[in-house]
């Protein structure tokens, strides 16, 4: 594998993805309040991890219509408009996120089964592929 993964990596992505998949069983539960801050909470603390404390706050301080939008769209959903809320974060997740999308697809590309299946030319995901 093209990237070593130490254990303080290791826990970070599977916060993430547990992150995500509490914020997609919220959107599938009807914009639930708490598996959606519990969604943010642990994708926050992944992304913290994964890239370190200080790299992260680099991250938040240079893209900071990124920044704001997120923090926005965690404050609605705390103030009981998870669908606005929801819509504000996935934008600013793509601001503050965008730039990692090439490693990410290696990462996704190199993973056994996921890997393959996204390779598959009926889904018309390979021409991502570089």
């Amino acid at each position: 594998m093209a990237y070593e993964l130490d254990e303080q990596k290791k826990v970070g992505l599977g916060l993430i993805g547990f992150g995500i998949f509490f914020t997609f069983l919220a959107i599938i539960l009807f914009f639930d309040r708490g598996l959606l801050a519990l969604g943010n909470i642990l994708l926050l603390a992944g992304v913290a991890l994964l890239l370190g404390w200080r790299s992260t706050l680099q991250l938040f301080k240079v893209n900071y219509k990124g920044t704001i939008s997120f923090m926005l769209g965690l404050f609605l959903i705390f103030v009981r408009w998870p669908v606005v809320g929801i819509i504000v974060e996935i934008y600013g997740c793509i601001l503050l996120f965008g730039g990692f999308w090439p490693s990410i697809k290696v990462f996704l590309f190199q993973i056994p089964v996921f890997g393959w299946i996204l390779q598959y030319p009926a889904l018309l995901l390979d021409r991502f592929r570089s």
